[in-house]
């Protein structure tokens, strides 16, 4: 991932911009080592994809600039997908990737993995972005950042539910691990 992650960077400078929460959208290919036994992408190879698509976003729309010097970096809470259709070796794929709405903490990312407009898997993340100085950026100082109203979008109530659903207890809080 990282020959990928440096050729998206590349890319990026050279392709269209987009606003924070237009659809990004990029074009990749299959490679022999996205593969597993059963010669399609590894359910975990599609998680490092999105990041790929988050990253081509997030510099397309000059967030990541932005971020960077300010000290803001973005981080995974949460992540689930869904797969309909597996993509096989050399097998040319779009990644779409969209802001699909904030909650106090958080912003929601629908990824979609598309062929001739069909989607043959679809993910969502729940990510933050912490300060390198320490702590959490709150939704507000993102928003001022990027300049943006965090109510061009809503988010899904599923969506919402779903993070409640999938939530770990905060770092301050103990977490033991008690199989039941």
């Amino acid at each position: 991932m990282f020959f990928r992650t440096l050729l998206v960077w590349l890319k990026s400078h050279w392709g269209p911009r987009y606003g924070v929460h237009d659809v990004g959208r990029m074009t990749l290919r299959v490679l022999p080592t996205d593969l597993d036994v059963n010669n399609h992408v590894n359910n975990g190879v599609y998680f490092s994809l999105m990041d790929l698509g988050r990253f081509d976003l997030l510099h397309r729309s000059g967030a990541w600039a932005t971020m960077m010097k300010k000290g803001f970096y973005p981080v995974v809470a949460s992540e689930t997908i869904t797969f309909r259709k597996s993509l096989a070796p050399w097998q040319r794929y779009v990644l779409e990737s969209k802001i699909v709405g904030y909650d106090e903490k958080a912003v929601y990312l629908e990824q979609r993995f598309v062929v001739d407009g069909e989607i043959y898997a679809q993910g969502f993340i729940r990510g933050r972005f912490l300060k390198k100085s320490g702590g959490t950026v709150s939704l507000a100082e993102l928003a001022q950042m990027l300049d943006v109203d965090l109510s061009e979008v809503t988010l899904p109530s599923w969506l919402a539910e779903w993070a409640d659903d999938v939530a770990l207890p905060s770092t301050r809080s103990a977490a033991p691990s008690v199989w039941e």
